[in-house]
């Protein structure tokens, strides 16, 4: 990521003036005669996105105009960065609604393809910053983004329970963290609600469990759900609610993408990373409406519907992450279609009874740029959840508060962690934007990290801790 982000202008830089649509009169007025002819001329209005190169002499460019609309966009450059030809650019003004962190970050974002079943098309334009942390940053901020949408975007034949164990693994490595995944049979006693979700699939449902960090640091546990590929199991999807089932495995995706932002920049926590892997199939020993299973925390719990399988997961892996009374234990998944008719696409429902936290994420997420939104852990729901023969039902029985329901049940789960959040995420881009092509997408990670950052600070790399990269390997694919 930093090879497109230099803090060395050469010779051959070539400037960008960004124009906010209100301003243009006065932008032209300042430019050369011909400069501003040739604006005028080519019909140039400072739209947002709108790029007009400047011609010299012997056709050579002699710089851009760059429309930035109103200025509320903070990803604009996305749009530089993927439009430019190759070459090194500086920016003569900012970008109004962004940091100059935020502008490189949105410039690489602009230049992300997923591109493992197409002909590569790297973006190759080089933007110049200021200074060596801000480029450091952006990188940091544009990897783990990509990772994530990588993860999401890739079809289920090449993302299942193996392969994010894989990408697990593969990111365990790269940073010493330690890693352990209990898988198939074993399930059935410790983590039997994994189990049962998961057994119906020839591709064996497990538990990953990572962690880093210094052993008395905050606790840290992050949770992500990590269904490969939901059918509805017997509740079986109609075929267009199937189509983007690939997705599913969204929560963990972001949760891995947010792991890679923390170890990266050295946030002095101890983290761990639970992230239960399992593909929702049809055979016959799928589980079925009316069963009552068996919990890690040892409530029983009945199934309402079998389409509703990834608070199931995550109550296993919540209540093991639960038992070390963690600081912070936070979860992301994919969970409810309830939340995106409340919300939308774009922004992620957030439920916690820890005030405090809830306005740091909030304010976080408004100042990166990265929105969640908090809905209520209203216990007047928790009776929809009542079960005739079993502790708790998953589901309630009417279309009511489905979102909230959904966080009542995993908050069951969850006694000893001192703050437990749950973000129900979409991860995923409907439509594109700038720096935010359709398809996979990170959501509230960035808005984590600079919390947990500002939380608990950085630690200071000691030769005793080098970080050790590892051999590159593929996320996907791993020789058995």
């Amino acid at each position: 990521m930093t090879d497109r982000l230099t803090t060395r202008p050469g010779k051959n830089t070539t400037s960008v003036r960004p124009v906010l649509a209100k301003d243009l009169a006065k932008t032209l007025k300042a430019l050369p005669v011909g400069d501003a002819a040739w604006a005028k001329a080519n019909g140039f209005k400072a739209h947002a996105g709108e790029i007009l190169a400047l011609p010299r002499s012997k056709g050579q460019v002699g710089g851009y105009l760059f429309g930035l609309g109103k200025g509320d966009e903070p990803f604009a450059a996305a749009t530089l960065g993927s439009k430019l030809p190759s070459g090194t650019y500086w920016l003569t003004g900012p970008i109004p609604a962004a940091t100059e962190t935020e502008t490189a970050f949105a410039w690489l974002m602009g230049g992300y393809r997923f591109d493992r079943y197409k002909k590569k098309t790297a973006a190759r334009a080089k933007l110049v910053v200021s200074d060596p942390s801000v480029a450091e940053e952006a990188a940091r901020l544009a990897s783990a983004v990509s990772f994530v949408r990588d993860l999401v975007n890739t079809p289920a034949n090449d993302m299942g329970p193996d392969e994010l164990e894989d990408a697990a693994r593969a990111l365990a490595a790269s940073h010493s963290a330690k890693i352990k995944v209990v898988k198939g049979g074993p399930l059935e006693t410790g983590f039997p609600m994994i189990h049962a979700v998961g057994k119906a699939s020839v591709r064996e449902p497990r538990l990953i469990d990572m962690t880093w960090g210094r052993a008395n640091a905050p606790k840290v546990t992050l949770v992500g759900k990590g269904v490969c590929f939901d059918t509805g199991g017997l509740n079986l999807k109609p075929g267009a609610s199937m189509a983007m089932m690939k997705k599913d495995m969204g929560g963990s995706a972001n949760v891995l993408g947010l792991a890679q932002l923390i170890m990266d920049a050295g946030i002095d926590v101890r983290l761990r990373v639970l992230i239960p892997a399992v593909e929702n199939s049809v055979d016959g020993n799928a589980f079925r409406p009316g069963d009552v299973l068996q919990s890690h925390k040892g409530l029983t719990v009945e199934i309402g519907n079998t389409d509703a399988e990834g608070r199931l997961v995550l109550g296993d892996a919540l209540s093991l992450g639960d038992e070390d009374a963690p600081d912070l234990l936070i979860d992301l998944a994919t969970l409810t279609g309830a939340a995106r008719v409340a919300l939308g696409p774009e922004l992620p429902a957030f439920f916690t009874n820890d005030d405090g936290f809830a306005g740091e994420v909030a304010a976080s997420g408004m100042e990166n740029h990265d929105p969640v939104w908090r809905m209520p852990l209203w216990p007047g729901y928790m009776r929809e959840l009542s079960s005739s023969i079993a502790d708790i039902n998953h589901i309630s029985p009417g279309g009511h508060a489905g979102a909230i329901t959904a966080a009542l049940f995993l908050s069951r789960f969850v006694d000893k962690a001192k703050t437990y959040a749950h973000l129900d995420i979409y991860a995923w881009n409907e439509k594109p934007r700038p720096g935010r092509q359709a398809g996979g997408e990170a959501l509230s990670i960035r808005a984590l990290y600079h919390v947990l950052k500002s939380r608990y600070g950085v630690k200071e790399k000691s030769a005793a801790e080098p970080k050790v990269k590892a051999k590159k390997k593929s996320a996907t694919r791993r020789k058995r």
